[in-house]
C-alpha cells in the first residue's frame, strides 16, 4: 500500500464523527504519581492490569477510535495473553504511540522548555509500526508568564513538532501534533488566547516549511481557558475564545482537532467540548478530544488497586467515554452526570 493510502486509511478511522482518542501514554513517572494518589504502587503488572482493564470495557469501541500508548504497553498482554494493541484493534480502536522522550529547559530562553527524542525517531517508528502502531504523538509545552513563551521558544518548539511530523509521514505514521499551552498561572483568558495564537501560527508556519501534509495529521491543542489560579470561564466563553483563535491560525485542510484536557476536571472537559460542538458549523474541522486524566480519573479512583473493583472502574470509564461522545455532537448536559 502506498504511504499516502496508509495515512488516509488511518485518518479515516481517527476522524470518526462521534468517537475520540484515549491518551493512555502516561510515562512511568506520571503513572506512578496518579496511582500513588489512590494508594496503588506503580508496578509494571499494575500498569498492565489497569490499561488492559480500560481497553476491555464492554462497548468502549463505540466511543473511542484510537488510543495513545506508552512504549511498554505495546508489548504487554491482557489476562488471556492478547497483546494490548490487538485488544484495542479488536474493538475498532487503532493503536498509537507517544514518541517524545521528555523535556527540559530551552537554552537561551529562560522559562521556556524543549522536548527531546528526534534522534533515531525513524528507526523507532519502524519498530513501533511493526508492533501495530498506526499513529504517533509528540508534545511540546509552553508556559505562560509575562515573558514566556519567548520568540526563540515559539520557533524552537514549532521546529521540533514539524520535524517530528515530517518523519512520521515519511514512515506512513499519522502524527498528532500537540502544542500544549500550560494552564498553570494566574493569567487571563485574553492572555491565554494571545499565547495560543502565537503558538499555533508558529507551528503551522513550521509545518509548511517542512512540507508536512496537513490532510494527514491531527492537531492536539489546549482549549483556551484562564490560568488555573485565575478562576473559571464558562463553557460558552471557552468555546468562543478557542474557535476565534483556531479560525485565525489553523488551515481547513487539517481534518480533526482533538483537544487535550490540560488540568480541567472530567466534567469541565466534557462541558467545554460540548460547547465547542454547539458551534461546530463555524469550524471546517472535526472538534474532538484526546483526553487522558479527564477520561481516566473516575476509573482510577473506582479501581484503587483492587481487582474486585474491575466492573465499577469499567463503568466509570464507560460513562466518561459515553458523555464525551455526546459532547462530540453537542448533546451533553450536566444532568447526564
Amino acid at each position: 500500500m502506498a504511504i499516502s493510502a496508509e495515512l488516509q486509511h488511518t485518518i479515516d478511522v481517527m476522524t470518526d464523527s462521534r468517537r475520540g482518542i484515549l491518551a493512555a501514554d502516561e510515562s512511568t513517572g506520571t503513572m506512578s504519581r496518579r496511582m500513588a494518589a489512590v494508594g496503588v504502587e506503580s508496578t509494571a503488572e499494575n500498569r498492565r492490569w489497569y490499561r488492559s482493564m480500560l481497553l476491555s470495557t464492554p462497548d468502549i469501541g463505540q466511543y473511542l477510535c484510537g488510543v495513545i500508548f506508552y512504549e511498554e504497553t505495546l508489548d504487554q498482554k491482557d489476562g488471556d495473553g492478547v497483546l494490548l494493541p490487538e485488544l484495542a484493534k479488536a474493538r475498532g480502536i487503532i493503536p498509537g504511540i507517544k514518541v517524545d522522550q521528555g523535556k527540559g529547559p530551552l537554552p537561551g530562553a529562560p522559562g521556556d522548555m524543549i522536548t527531546y527524542g528526534l534522534d533515531g525517531l525513524g528507526e523507532r517508528l519502524t519498530a513501533y509500526k511493526g508492533k501495530g502502531a498506526l499513529f504517533a504523538k509528540w508534545r511540546e509545552v509552553y508556559p505562560i508568564t509575562d515573558r514566556n513563551p519567548t520568540a526563540l521558544g515559539l520557533k524552537a518548539n514549532a521546529e521540533m513538532l514539524a520535524r517530528y511530523a515530517a518523519v512520521c509521514q515519511e514512515n506512513g505514521i499519522v502524527p498528532i501534533v500537540e502544542p500544549e499551552v500550560l494552564i498553570d498561572g494566574s493569567h487571563s483568558i485574553e492572555r491565554a488566547a494571545e499565547v495560543n495564537e502565537e503558538v499555533w501560527h508558529a507551528v503551522f508556519h513550521a509545518l509548511h516549511q517542512h512540507d508536512v501534509a496537513l490532510e494527514y495529521m491531527i492537531l492536539k491543542p489546549s482549549m483556551i481557558t484562564p490560568g488555573k489560579d485565575a478562576g473559571k470561564a464558562s463553557p460558552e466563553t471557552v468555546a468562543e475564545a478557542t474557535l476565534r483563535v483556531l479560525r485565525r491560525t489553523v488551515p481547513a485542510a487539517v481534518p480533526s482537532i482533538n483537544f487535550l484536557s490540560g488540568g480541567q476536571t472530567p466534567e469541565e472537559a466534557t462541558a467545554n467540548l460540548n460547547a465547542l460542538n454547539l458551534h461546530r458549523h463555524q469550524a471546517p474541522w472535526q472538534l474532538s478530544m484526546s483526553y487522558g486524566r479527564a477520561l481516566q480519573e473516575p476509573a482510577m479512583k473506582a479501581w484503587s488497586g483492587n481487582s474486585d473493583n474491575r466492573e465499577a472502574a469499567q463503568d466509570a470509564f464507560h460513562k466518561r467515554a459515553r458523555l464525551n461522545s455526546l459532547a462530540r455532537v453537542g448533546e451533553y448536559s450536566l444532568d447526564q452526570e
